[in-house]
């Protein structure tokens, strides 16, 4: 192990990603026969789907073709079926640069936000920065997910608790999927928000202390926040099933705002019961 764990280890990203992401695609679902000794479409392949030349192609894989124009990497994103959360990435790695972005504040949230969490006493809420640092919670959030307040500020990090806690992870309905949703989550943040140095020394970090970290992160997988749910089974009231949405701040673009609405009313009354005590 190095004692500098780059966000990408040959410094190629977009040569990086677009290896990998053509490697996924099924060539005889797309028209393309042959006998293969790799999975995925060849370079030629993508190139044709794309209508750019295959040595171009081959130079982008390969870190030295230049910037491409935004039409080539709309076709790039068309041509190897890229999610919406994967298009925005292979922009970000493939053209402008993002800026970074300067909080205002990084220690905390505004006392209004605040009363705005605590509005909601059987919903728990978090906000979040890019590298999935906790900054705001309410006494929902404290009581069902993890009680941030007795944490220091370096432990409250969703990735560090999620990969070197055993408590958090024995919390997790699919641990699993939680894992890759949060590494995928925080690639593509940071990288949008201009934290790659931030994000450079947790990766380090977590790599010096977790293989599955090292292979989750390996596996390069982009994704937006957005909603979905998740179950955490709790010591004192059994399993609680949530639907969560991620929301943005409005001048605070550093932050998201995380809402985890109980799924049922049997989940509603297992918050009140821990509200109540």
């Amino acid at each position: 192990m190095t004692d500098r764990i780059k966000l990408d280890q040959d410094g190629n990203r977009l040569g990086t990603f677009l290896k990998e992401r053509r490697q996924r695609l099924d060539a005889r679902t797309l028209g393309f026969g042959g006998r293969r000794r790799t999975p995925g479409l060849r370079r030629e392949e993508v190139a044709q789907r794309a209508h750019i030349s295959a040595t171009w192609y081959t130079w982008l894989e390969q870190g030295r073709g230049g910037a491409p124009s935004v039409r080539v990497l709309d076709n790039l994103a068309q041509a190897l079926l890229l999610t919406e959360a994967e298009r925005e990435h292979l922009f970000l790695i493939g053209s402008t640069r993002p800026q970074k972005i300067s909080p205002k504040d990084s220690e905390g949230i505004s006392w209004r936000l605040q009363r705005f969490l605590d509005a909601m006493p059987a919903i728990p809420a978090t906000v979040a920065t890019s590298t999935w640092d906790i900054v705001g919670w309410n006494r929902a959030a404290q009581l069902a997910l993890t009680d941030y307040s007795v944490l220091n500020p370096q432990e409250r990090n969703i990735l560090r608790q999620m990969f070197l806690n055993p408590q958090t992870r024995a919390a997790q309905q699919d641990w699993d999927a939680v894992a890759r949703f949060l590494v995928a989550t925080f690639r593509t943040a940071t990288l949008r928000a201009g934290e790659e140095e931030r994000a450079a020394e947790l990766v380090a970090e977590l790599s010096g202390k977790s293989p599955e970290f090292v292979r989750m992160w390996k596996e390069n997988d982009v994704q937006g926040t957005g909603e979905g749910s998740k179950i955490i089974h709790h010591a004192k009231v059994g399993p609680i099933s949530f639907e969560f949405s991620s929301f943005a701040i409005d001048g605070r673009p550093d932050l998201k705002l995380m809402i985890y609405n109980p799924t049922d009313e049997a989940d509603t009354e297992k918050m009140h019961l821990l509200w109540e005590g």
